[in-house]
């Protein structure tokens, strides 16, 4: 066998979007460091709005939490007047990071190298010796402090979840979701709270974890445990919505609608997602409680691009998905419940909390077959993934679940943000 060579000019004609359009991707656009540099600079530095936390997380005047858009360490804060502001972590003298820890509470926020120091909006109060000493040292006499605090972010809350975007010209929230805004509101009703995390370094490009949430097909497939005990089965009644741009996604499944289908039958007989000699010792895991009186018994939505929201029975959870290099990403899920839970309803998300997160029983699967797929193609140069269940437009597919609508939809907005 001879060593592939590939010219300049072939190289560039590979990192040309392939003709088919949306039901494409090719493969280079995961693993290119170009890429990546880009991203950061049109989509998390871009017209999108970024997930940040939960009201619930700072609930106090100078509570504050640390956390990424894309690559920029950014601060979520709780002011005097009770508002949540979000700001870049990273002081205007120098670029020190202001705040180290993951959650603290501060009277101000401190920077350790210089001692600049600025309120709980962000405005800077204070920078040591500005003065100087004895007439000598000192910043110009024209310093204006209003000038130089730290950078701020447009911040709202819907629901008790925070976002947050650099963009002064991107659409309010709530316009921006469309119509995927339900899934948050029918969902959160009341006061949340707190009840864990879990951080998962995944080996593979934020984009690979992006598809998999807007993947409503494959769940029945790859996931042994919802097929297997019919938590999330094609055969049960399902359906799909996205905003009418298609950023973003919103699917669910009931639970215990069964409709027998021929076609159904024949394809389950031959997943290996389909286990019936498969047993619970303890079954209560599957003992969910209807709490909104809709039947759904799965939900996943999913935001552009980094965001995820999950009612998996009684177990509800965000997932943050934080890049981390072209090759790598970092997963941070929250769980959560609400405020006048019971202890009973407490206990039963807790135990279904073992469902999710990076040892879940159904999501150890989804970081798993990311970091399969980054090593099957991290070549980067050859080959593109076929996308045309459902369909190969951004309309084909309809409501369905059996159907790649929605990563369709999702490339769609991601080749206008990078003008590729």
């Amino acid at each position: 066998m001879t060593a592939q060579t590939i010219s300049i000019s072939k190289l560039n004609n590979l990192k040309t979007w392939p003709s088919e359009g949306v039901s494409r991707a090719p493969y280079w656009v995961y693993t290119d460091p170009e890429i990546y540099l880009l991203e950061q600079a049109n989509i998390f530095r871009g017209n999108a709005w970024h997930y940040l936390g939960m009201n619930a997380e700072v609930p106090e005047t100078g509570d504050y939490k640390t956390t990424y858009i894309g690559d920029t360490s950014v601060l979520m804060v709780r002011a005097e007047d009770g508002s949540i502001n979000g700001m870049v972590n990273r002081c205007a003298h120098r670029g020190n990071m202001v705040c180290r820890d993951a959650f603290g509470k501060a009277e101000s926020l401190y920077c350790v190298y210089h001692a600049w120091n600025y309120d709980l909006k962000g405005n800077l109060k204070n920078a040591a010796f500005s003065r100087g000493i004895r007439g000598e040292g000192g910043l110009p006499k024209d310093f204006d402090k209003a000038n130089h605090g730290l950078t701020k972010l447009r911040t709202e809350v819907l629901c008790g979840l925070v976002f947050a975007t650099f963009s002064q010209t991107v659409e309010p929230l709530e316009e921006w979701l469309g119509e995927v805004a339900y899934g948050i509101k029918r969902l959160l009703t009341r006061p949340l709270k707190i009840l864990g995390y879990d951080t998962q370094r995944i080996k593979s490009n934020w984009k690979n974890y992006h598809e998999n949430p807007r993947d409503s097909y494959h769940a029945n497939i790859l996931h042994t445990f919802y097929g297997t005990f019919g938590l999330s089965r094609q055969s049960q009644e399902s359906g799909m919505v996205l905003d009418k741009k298609g950023r973003h996604s919103c699917f669910y499944t009931k639970a215990g609608t069964e409709k027998n289908d021929a076609n159904y039958q024949n394809t389950t007989s031959e997943l290996r997602s389909h286990n019936d000699q498969l047993k619970l010792e303890d079954p209560s895991i599957l003992k969910w409680v209807d709490e909104i009186g809709d039947g759904v018994s799965v939900q996943i939505l999913s935001a552009y691009p980094s965001f995820v929201l999950h009612q998996i029975a009684n177990s509800l959870a965000t997932r943050q998905l934080l890049p981390k290099g072209q090759n790598q990403c970092d997963l941070v899920w929250t769980y959560f419940g609400f405020a006048d839970d019971d202890e009973q309803t407490t206990q039963r998300r807790l135990i279904q909390i073992n469902l999710a997160g990076s040892a879940g029983m159904i999501s150890v699967e989804d970081a798993a077959v990311c970091e399969m797929t980054y090593r099957a193609i991290a070549d980067g140069q050859v080959g593109n993934s076929f996308i045309e269940m459902g369909g190969v437009d951004l309309t084909s597919g309809g409501s369905s679940k059996l159907s790649e609508r929605a990563i369709r939809n999702f490339w769609h907005n991601y080749r206008q943000d990078m003008n590729l």
